[in-house]
């Protein structure tokens, strides 16, 4: 039934794919995501760029390349269907002195949500991931994301809960199964316009036969979110990483822009 459920999903969504694997992701996209979708007919695009200021300085054994000083841009460009369909596509690329700017990787993200015409009391979602990463970036070059989605705006405080599980399919981790890799955020609105928050990110191994603790990745984000208006997105953050396993400092922005077309033009014929 699983392998089945699996077949369908696949059918469903297939297109370009990426890996979204926290292991295989290597601080490419640092988002906790919200419960809510692109507007319908809007595209939204997103610049995701972090520096890693401390981070792993050799190449692994699995012959991934040092993350050391390394900046890891993302092009995200998502698209609205409707009240409660978008898809988002991702272009991961790398650049340090050490190897130069990379092409890393690309995946696509369908996401689907409970509309607001049911008033459920708190924002829900499911959002799906496929893809592939070049194997000097990731071990585990194909994989897939399934991410739940759970966010509450309260007064001045907002909290999102995501509890992400991932499957390696060409890999070292491939074997292990489903792996818990939880994420969340809790902010408060220091102004009308800005907002300070704490983010977790975590890859905690596979489930019912966890990781140790020292070989689990565990990060914390203390973050600003910026209200430049209804169509921009700004998110800036410094993580800090609480295991030998995690990156132990990095720097995080998004900076994003919803328009009401897409933003390049239809040809004439």
């Amino acid at each position: 039934m699983r392998r089945r459920t699996i077949r369908v999903l696949v059918l469903l969504f297939v297109a370009p794919a990426s890996a979204t694997c926290a292991r295989a992701q290597e601080n490419y996209e640092i988002q906790v995501y919200p419960g809510d979708t692109v507007d319908a007919k809007r595209t939204m695009v997103e610049l995701h760029s972090n520096f890693t200021i401390d981070g792993r300085k050799t190449v692994s054994s699995d012959g991934e390349l040092p993350t050391n000083h390394a900046f890891h841009e993302t092009l995200e460009i998502t698209h609205g269907w409707n009240s409660w369909f978008e898809t988002g596509y991702y272009l991961f690329s790398s650049a340090s002195v050490r190897d130069g700017w990379q092409f890393v990787g690309t995946h696509i993200r369908p996401r689907v949500r409970a509309p607001e015409k049911w008033r459920w009391p708190v924002g829900v979602s499911l959002s799906t991931e496929f893809g592939y990463v070049r194997p000097n970036f990731s071990a585990d070059t194909w994989t897939w994301e399934l991410r739940p989605i759970v966010d509450k705006k309260a007064g001045k405080w907002y909290w999102a809960f995501n509890p992400t599980v991932e499957k390696s399919f060409r890999g070292p981790s491939q074997k292990l199964g489903w792996e818990f890799s939880p994420n969340a955020k809790v902010s408060y609105d220091v102004t009308r316009r800005i907002a300070f928050g704490l983010e977790y990110y975590g890859a905690l191994g596979p489930i019912g036969n966890l990781d140790p603790l020292h070989e689990q990745e565990q990060q914390i984000v203390p973050t600003f979110d910026v209200d430049f208006g209804p169509n921009w997105e700004f998110n800036v953050g410094v993580g800090v990483g609480t295991t030998a396993s995690t990156e132990r400092l990095l720097v995080k922005t998004i900076v994003g822009y919803r328009f009401q077309r897409f933003p390049f033009p239809r040809s004439k014929k």
